[in-house]
């Protein structure tokens, strides 16, 4: 992720840091790079596309009105 940088400054629980340290260091990268991953994992994993609540209602719903059959097919 090369580029312009801004600076930040921001605060953390020491057991983060610490952790954020010891990969750094572990794997000989700058503290900001493991940093800047960690950053990109998170908002990745957030952006993941979402099934939306009406499409787990219908799915759900599916569900209950299949139960008996998928009962009898679990039988088999």
């Amino acid at each position: 992720m090369a580029g312009a940088r801004e600076k930040s400054s921001s605060q953390a629980q020491p057991e983060l840091l610490e952790g954020m340290r010891n990969i750094a260091r572990l794997e000989g990268r700058h503290f900001q790079a493991v940093l800047e991953d960690a950053m990109g994992a998170y908002i990745e994993s957030k952006n993941q596309e979402r099934v939306r609540p009406a499409i787990m209602g219908h799915f759900y719903a599916s569900l209950e009105r299949n139960r008996r059959l998928g009962e009898l097919l679990g039988k088999s």
